[in-house]
């Protein structure tokens, strides 16, 4: 149990299911009022209800993460709702699995528009308030293949992951000296609805190259988001952390 985290204020992008899902309710279950953000409004709806049957710890507002709109919306949520925002958590993400000459323009710039973009303006928009407040936690989602190179992501995945880990770093210097501490996780395969959909030989195929032989999971994903949330976490910053299995290592 992170007693630090108790009554904290979270804004989480990308929450209505997977990865988002699970670190809206690790960090719900250890006493933090979360603000959700996701595009299906059925499915935000849905997590709310199963967070909120002991008491109220969660609103959501259903947008595109990419645009600035949302960001204004999900902070002054927070403020409004709770009275603060202590951490963002920049989950909102998509996928593509094109090459390079199969990548169309409007493809590259939807990508980069949701995972890079996206990241940038919710930081942006939280970011006055921290530095009002002299603390903060920011946790950005990225991917090992931000740090090296995967045949089946398309370059414009790989380039947005990249920007945030970049993003991530620049930010820690920045905003240091206001006590606020930004870093990124970078998980490699996750059990998803996405990896569910995998043929039986593309899974053996990805548990080969992983030296621990297992694909991690959601609540894996956010036992680490969670951690870096708390102050047990509060000399670190700057960092990209890998949770792969071992698949890559730095």
């Amino acid at each position: 149990m992170y007693v630090s985290l108790q009554n904290k204020v979270a804004i989480i992008t990308g929450a209505s299911r997977g990865i988002g899902r699970a670190i809206a309710e690790a960090l719900a279950c250890e006493g933090v009022r979360v603000v959700l953000n996701g595009t299906n409004d059925m499915l935000l709806q849905e997590v709310c209800s199963s967070l909120n049957k002991k008491e109220k710890r969660a609103v959501y507002v259903a947008g595109d993460a990419s645009l600035p709109e949302t960001a204004s919306s999900l902070v002054e949520q927070a403020k409004t709702h709770f009275g603060q925002i202590d951490l963002l958590v920049n989950n909102a993400g998509i996928n593509l699995r094109k090459s390079t000459v199969e990548t169309s323009l409007d493809e590259w710039k939807r990508l980069i528009d949701i995972n890079l973009t996206g990241t940038f303006l919710m930081c942006q928009a939280v970011i006055p308030d921290m530095i009002k407040q002299q603390g903060g936690k920011i946790i950005n989602m990225s991917s090992t293949t931000g740090k090296t190179p995967h045949h089946n992501a398309s370059p414009a995945y790989g380039a947005s992951k990249a920007g945030i880990n970049y993003l991530t770093m620049h930010l820690a210097k920045e905003l240091a000296e206001h006590h606020i501490h930004v870093n990124a996780v970078c998980p490699g395969p996750i059990e998803t609805d996405m990896s569910k959909q995998w043929s039986d030989e593309y899974r053996r195929s990805v548990l080969d190259r992983i030296p621990l032989k297992t694909i991690g999971t959601p609540e894996q994903v956010a036992n680490v988001v969670t951690f870096l949330a708390s102050d047990q976490s509060d000399f670190i910053t700057g960092e990209t952390i890998n949770m792969n299995g071992g698949t890559y290592m730095n």
